[in-house]
């Protein structure tokens, strides 16, 4: 069998009879003809892909539709009653100024709401069940059964000891600073918060654009509200106050959109600043993972200890790859060998049909062990009588063992394969101190103590040459025997 038995897999696979087919010949033609599916279509974790899988979301996107309409009804009602009249009053650049504001917030949204924040794929059944055994002969189990909760690793970063939990949902131990978020149900990588106003997480692989999208969205914010402002200012001037309400009446929604919008989103740019700089998350600050309040030897170990090199790090360090290839094919299923469960919990199908393989591998290896025990019986090689076999004392004194051509010993049916061994043991019992392996002679060859006067191996004196008809009655009950094993 080759390593990983990969044989005996797919002959098990395939010599399973189709019920819903009239011939058994013709399952392997129809799993040909199943389309090949892509990782996101059975991804666990709650996400909404679209665009055959390019566009990764969240399931509760109705805020973040709030958030599009909120900057677009904004931005839409600015640039068509406010800046004709900007441009022509104060400068052309204003409506220049605000487009390219305004596109730099939609691209950093979609990009912050479209893409993988960086989601940990979760252990397949042999690792969960490797990792489980792992932390089983780590902790150690009881007679009872019971394991304790394993369920920590600790690792130093920069001199500071970092504990790694264990999710019992994704069957992993955490990386450091990944957590599982409980709307989306997955681990994401340098997990920072799950922003419904985007609708999606925030992690390793989109918080610099979630980071420049809060950014220029203040900007935008203030940029709108400034200059609606200064419309009705100048509108006032020239016709009255409630004339200029009356005139541009859009101004006046957008003024209070903006002004009750700008606090929250500029406080929000602020705090990440704040986060960027000290090299931290959303997570770690509102846990006070690195406050000094734990002890004046708990600090950050993520932080380079620059502003500047924080700054850089999060906003133009490489942007790390996907792991969970959400458009890549799945893989055909194909049963693994179950190991060994310990009193963990095992997954049914695949136990289900990795046992059927393991029987189907002892059944055909005790078959062979069989026949090969039987293939002695079969040959019809003479043995050696004690007339033709050189004794001491005898002409052909000191021909080494090597120079006798005995063939295999073949036993009664009735007696076991330890009787056999006994009998040729008797037979021809050595010598330790003599280096040529010289035979005994029968006087001095000593019977085993458990040896009966009135059993065939009394007789051990003489090697008697079986017949034919006994060399059939023995063939036919190792036939037999090998009917009975298969069967059961």
């Amino acid at each position: 069998m080759p390593p990983g038995g990969g044989g005996p897999m797919k002959d098990c696979e395939y010599s399973q009879i189709s019920t819903h087919s009239s011939s058994p010949m013709e399952s392997p033609h129809k799993k040909k003809k199943i389309a090949a599916r892509r990782k996101w279509e059975v991804f666990p974790g709650r996400n909404k892909f679209f665009c055959n899988g390019r566009i990764m979301m969240a399931r509760q996107t109705g805020v973040f539709y709030l958030t599009l309409v909120l900057i677009l009804v904004t931005s839409g009602l600015f640039f068509a009653f406010d800046c004709p009249y900007l441009a022509v009053k104060i400068t052309p650049a204003i409506p220049v100024v605000g487009g390219i504001l305004f596109f730099f917030v939609m691209g950093t949204l979609l990009r912050t709401s479209f893409s993988d924040p960086g989601v940990l794929p979760r252990a397949t059944p042999d690792e969960a069940a490797d990792l489980e055994r792992q932390i089983d002969i780590a902790n150690g189990t009881s007679s009872g059964g019971y394991r304790p909760p394993p369920r920590t690793k600790e690792v130093i970063i920069n001199g500071q000891t970092v504990k790694l939990k264990y999710c019992f949902t994704c069957k992993i131990f955490r990386p450091p600073r990944a957590s599982h978020c409980s709307l989306c149900d997955n681990c994401v990588e340098r997990f920072d918060h799950h922003c419904p106003w985007v609708g999606n997480c925030v992690g390793k692989r989109n918080y610099r654009f979630f980071y420049m999208f809060i950014l220029s969205l203040s900007f935008l914010t203030v940029f709108i509200f400034a200059f609606v402002i200064t419309h009705v200012i100048l509108r006032s001037q020239q016709a009255g106050f409630l004339n200029a309400l009356k005139d541009s009446p859009a101004s006046v929604l957008e003024a209070v959109v903006c002004f009750f919008s700008v606090w929250s989103i500029v406080g929000l740019s602020g705090f990440h600043t704040y986060l960027i700089s000290s090299n931290q998350t959303t997570n770690e600050d509102i846990k006070g993972s690195w406050s000094n309040k734990r002890g004046k030897e708990n600090y950050n170990p993520y932080s380079y200890g620059n502003i500047f090199t924080n700054c850089c790090v999060a906003l133009c360090g490489p942007i790390s790859p996907s792991l969970i290839d959400r458009r890549g094919y799945v893989q055909p299923d194909t049963p693994q060998p179950a190991a060994p469960s310990n009193g963990m919990a095992t997954y049914g199908a695949t136990q289900s049909q990795s046992d059927m393989c393991d029987q189907d591998q002892c059944i055909q290896s005790t078959k062979f062990v069989l026949q090969a025990a039987a293939t002695p019986l079969l040959q019809s090689e003479p043995s050696l009588t004690s007339d033709e076999l050189h004794l001491p004392g005898k002409p052909g004194l000191g021909t080494p063992c090597a120079s006798l051509t005995l063939g295999p010993p073949t036993p009664p049916s009735s007696m076991p394969n330890l009787a056999a061994e006994a009998a040729l043991t008797d037979i021809l019992p050595l010598k330790d101190e003599h280096v040529g392996h010289q035979f005994l002679t029968p006087d001095e060859a000593p019977s085993p103590p458990t040896m009966l006067a009135g059993s065939p191996l009394a007789h051990s004196r003489t090697m008697h040459v079986l017949g034919l008809a006994s060399q059939d009655s023995l063939h036919e009950d190792s036939v037999r025997g090998l009917v009975k094993l298969s069967s059961v």
